[in-house]
């Protein structure tokens, strides 16, 4: 008895499945829930994450915690100056430690009363601990760095390495 194979026949191809359009009635909490998911985002640091360049040496927002000081940073010639504003405190409220990529600033603000016999009203003022942490960036020298506290203000100096210090030179434009 002869065998007789039987080819597959080729599949028809399936239609492409769309997701269906929601009801009309779902469409308000669509928007909705687009506009809930853009406030977290931005809430949580999405905006700035988007709209800072990839490339910065520190991660000067995105570590910074409820209470934790606002920083300036700012790159010179020699080197990267870093401004904390920590009104009320005190040098000796303050501890910087750095290792060779990171430099850490923790401190803390003690409530100036007691508060167990005070009715508050409103109370904007944080108190407690914090701490920030930053990447150090290549040209860095942390054998170098220094710190001033004056009025409140904490300067961080970060001194740049010799070969990081660009050497620049102007370049003559000739006609024709």
């Amino acid at each position: 008895m002869p065998s007789t194979q039987v080819e597959p026949r080729p599949k028809a191809a399936e239609p492409e499945r769309r997701p269906q359009a929601a009801p009309e009635f779902w469409r308000p909490f669509e928007s909705l829930r687009r506009e809930v998911n853009r406030l977290f985002e931005d809430f949580d640091g999405g905006l700035l994450r988007r709209a800072l360049p990839t490339s910065l040496p520190f991660e000067p927002f995105l570590s910074r915690g409820l209470g934790a000081p606002a920083v300036d940073i700012v790159e010179q010639e020699k080197a990267f100056v870093i401004t904390a504003e920590l009104p009320g405190l005190t040098e000796k409220d303050v501890e910087i430690n750095a290792t060779d990529d990171t430099l850490a600033i923790a401190g803390e603000k003690r409530t100036e009363q007691e508060t167990s016999e005070a009715d508050y009203q409103l109370c904007e003022r944080r108190y407690g601990k914090f701490e920030r942490r930053f990447s150090l960036p290549a040209g860095a020298d942390a054998s170098k760095i220094e710190a001033r506290f004056a009025n409140g203000v904490l300067t961080i100096t970060l001194p740049k390495r010799p070969e990081a210090i660009r050497a620049e030179r102007k370049i003559e434009i000739k006609a024709g």
